[in-house]
């Protein structure tokens, strides 16, 4: 499903990658995440292909849809 998504142990402690690059998959979200341009992130990551980016997002997303992360509880929340 993921053609553009490597993960091998020898490289970013097995983080997963985009093409077997030492970019994690975890970088390119938080550029993103922080607001960034294609351009900027093109910039910072020359060696990016755009269709790198929602390719990153969308493994992120199926990463976070099966599999619990822990997240505290806020206090309003626990007394609803």
């Amino acid at each position: 499903m993921y053609t553009r998504i490597t993960v091998e142990p020898g490289k970013l402690s097995g983080m997963p990658c985009i093409r077997g690059l030492r970019i994690s998959v975890a970088t390119v979200v938080d550029m993103v995440a922080s607001g960034m341009s294609w351009e900027e992130i093109a910039s910072e990551l020359p060696d990016l292909e755009p269709a790198d980016i929602p390719e990153a997002l969308h493994f992120a997303a199926d990463a976070v849809r099966y599999r619990t992360l822990e997240i505290p509880m806020t206090h309003e929340a626990a007394h609803r």
